[in-house]
Parts: structure tokens; C-alpha cells; sequence
């Protein structure tokens, strides 16, 4: 692998809501009870995180924060609106997030647009077709002949394929220039109900988008970006497949979220991390930086926990996880943005997690 990150760019929705009003939001309209309020704030606190972006949320003039697309629950309204009404909204919305992230992609990377050879899109919220690649054809204006993949439904750790995928079109193409776009819509799936793990998922997904530019061999900028993109492993987890599930429903797609999650990830990424390092001849104490996927706080101390890594060193996690949740597929290319940005050390190992369960790393260096 050598794929060569020249730029990355991020978007978030024009508004965000912070979790304390998302938590009395949650319990308001689904006719909570005082007992059942005090759990899902509780949930909520638990999340560390500040807010969350959403494209559902309106002006709201002197209200902190007002939407109109999920009715109050009521034997009319049991599973709030059906998935094809979700599904038009994301149709809606999704592209301009992802144009927003991709211009700023290509302004970082300084490349002319029409010379974009293959295009990526990534997310595991939406579908629509003419979609979002299409959009980012004709708001960016890529050439009418550039070739379109998209990595659909593979969840939080869908941008690592949409990476791979880059990097296997740009090695296969001489000079090729890549654009890879990440754009989740997490909050158009709100579940109505008690069940603890959909209140675990309303309480930490959120809207956002994240793209990359990149080049592989033989580019003139062919190991001149910020970063490169050595290895990539992949591993499902023996006897897990019933922990974590995105099923689509007739109202929205639906989390099915265990919580032994954060447990077996914690049990299980020494061996990987270990073995995936030692295949590039590395150990723990040779990685200068981290970007894990911050599947929620629990996840971020499994991990820190199982691999002996000092205070602060998944910090930019932590702080994206803060500062606009879980956006899926999006949060990784934000976390690496925000390392790049910072001057974090290199070598950087990356790691997302996601139905299977499946556990994706990938090794990148700094070259800039």
C-alpha cells in the first residue's frame, strides 16, 4: 500500500443540540416516565460527549434548538417516521454535506478537481440513486469519465474499506488521483422506545462528513502529503456476530448493540494490535499516535487499558468524540485530520470496529 493523503477536509451540520437538551428531547417524545427520564439522562452524562450536529435541527429562534421531522410518540406515531421518509431526507441532505467536506478536501490538497481519476463514497445511513456521487460530480466539477464506487452499509468502520478501495484504484491506475467521501446522517435513525441499546445509539450518533484526497504511484506528489497509508488489516471476531447488527427497518435502520462490546474489544485488540504491528516489524512502543474510533467512551478506555498506553494518548479521540459524537464512517478521517493538524507523531495507527464484529486497523506514516 501507498496511498498518499494529500488532504483532508470535514463538515459538520450549520447546527448542533447539546446532549443535556438531546436527553430531555429523547424522553419528551417518547412519553418517558420520571424513573425512565432519570436513566436516559444518565445514559446521556455517560457519553462524554457536548453536543451533536444533526441535519434535522431548525432555526429556532430564542429555543436552543427546535425540529418538526419526529412526532411525539402516540398509538399513531409508535415508530416515528417510516424508513422511506427517512430515506427522502437523507436524499435531501446527504450530498451537501459531503460537496461541503470534499471542497475543503481539495482546497487542503491543491489539486485541480477535473483531474479527480476515481471517486469514493462512503455510508452506512442512506441510500439514494442518482445519489451522493453524482452531487459531488457536478457541485465539484470532476470530469463526466471519473469512475464511482461506493462502500455502502459496512457502518462505523466503512471509511478503512473506502480507503482500501482508493488505494487499490490509485495503485492500479499510474498517476491516478482519488477522492474518497465518508457522509453519515446517524440522526435521520432515532428509535422510539425503551429498549437500552437503542437508547445506548440515539445517545451517541450523529451527522457528518469527512473526505481525503489521494495519489498513489507514479503521481508527481506520490509520498509528498501529509500521510501515507502503509498497511491495512482486517479481522472478524470469532464468536461475535451477534453483538452488533445495523438492520433496516420499517422505521429507520436499527441498532442492535450488545453491551459486552466494549469488553470483547478490550479483550481482544492486544493479540490483533500485536500481530498486525509485528507483520511491519513495529511493537506498541513504536507508534507515536492513535486514532481509534471513539465508539463511545467505554470503547476509548478498553483499549487505552488493554494496551498500556499513557494518559492523553487517545486524546483526539476523546475530543472529537466530545465535540460532535459518533458520525460512523465520517469520525476516523476526523480524528486523522485533527492529528495532522496538531503535528502528532508519527508513525499513526488507526482502528475502527463495527458489525462482525469486525475490527479494522490500518498503519500510516507522516512524510510531510
Amino acid at each position: 500500500m501507498s496511498l498518499t493523503i494529500l488532504g483532508i477536509g470535514t463538515a459538520s451540520p450549520l447546527r448542533q443540540i447539546p446532549q443535556a437538551a438531546a436527553a430531555e428531547f429523547a424522553t419528551e417524545f417518547t412519553g418517558a416516565e420520571p424513573g425512565h427520564r432519570r436513566l436516559v439522562a444518565a445514559i446521556y452524562r455517560q457519553t462524554r460527549i457536548r453536543a451533536r450536529g444533526s441535519v434535522l435541527l431548525e432555526e429556532a429562534g430564542e429555543r436552543p434548538f427546535v425540529q418538526t421531522f419526529f412526532p411525539p410518540a402516540d398509538e399513531t406515531t409508535a415508530g416515528g417516521p417510516t424508513t422511506a421518509a427517512r430515506m427522502r431526507r437523507y436524499a435531501a441532505a446527504a450530498g451537501g454535506l459531503a460537496v461541503e467536506a470534499a471542497r475543503v478536501a481539495v482546497a487542503a490538497a491543491g489539486v485541480d478537481p477535473g483531474t479527480v481519476t476515481d471517486l469514493v463514497t462512503c455510508s452506512c445511513t442512506g441510500f439514494a440513486n442518482p445519489g451522493v456521487d453524482l452531487e459531488l460530480v457536478a457541485a465539484l466539477g470532476l470530469a463526466p469519465t471519473v469512475s464511482r464506487t461506493h462502500v455502502g452499509f459496512m457502518g462505523c468502520h466503512g471509511a478503512f474499506n473506502a480507503l482500501r478501495v482508493a488505494d487499490a484504484l490509485a495503485a492500479a491506475r499510474p498517476g491516478g488521483l482519488a477522492l474518497v467521501a465518508s457522509v453519515e446522517l446517524c440522526s435521520l435513525h432515532f428509535q422510539y422506545g425503551d429498549r437500552s441499546d437503542l437508547i445506548v445509539a440515539n445517545s451517541i450518533f450523529a451527522d457528518g462528513a469527512a473526505a481525503l484526497v489521494g495519489v498513489g504511484p507514479g503521481h508527481p506528489r506520490e509520498g509528498a502529503g501529509e500521510w501515507v497509508l502503509e498497511r491495512q488489516w482486517s479481522t472478524v471476531l470469532a464468536d461475535s456476530a451477534d453483538d452488533m447488527g445495523w438492520i433496516i427497518g420499517d422505521h429507520g435502520f436499527e441498532m442492535n448493540l450488545s453491551a459486552t462490546v466494549p469488553l470483547t474489544i478490550a479483550r481482544e485488540i492486544e493479540g490483533l494490535v500485536r500481530r498486525a504491528l509485528g507483520d511491519a516489524g513495529l511493537t506498541i512502543a513504536d507508534v507515536g499516535s492513535w486514532a481509534v474510533h471513539p465508539g463511545g467512551p467505554r470503547v476509548l478506555a478498553g483499549v487505552q487499558e488493554a494496551l498500556g498506553l499513557p494518559e492523553g494518548a487517545l486524546a483526539a479521540s476523546a475530543d472529537v468524540l466530545a465535540a460532535h459524537g459518533n458520525m460512523s464512517s465520517a469520525t476516523i478521517l476526523f480524528i486523522l485530520d485533527r492529528l495532522g493538524r496538531e503535528g502528532a507523531a508519527s508513525p499513526c495507527l488507526a482502528m475502527a470496529f463495527g458489525p462482525g464484529l469486525t475490527v479494522e486497523l490500518a498503519l500510516l506514516a507522516r512524510r510531510g
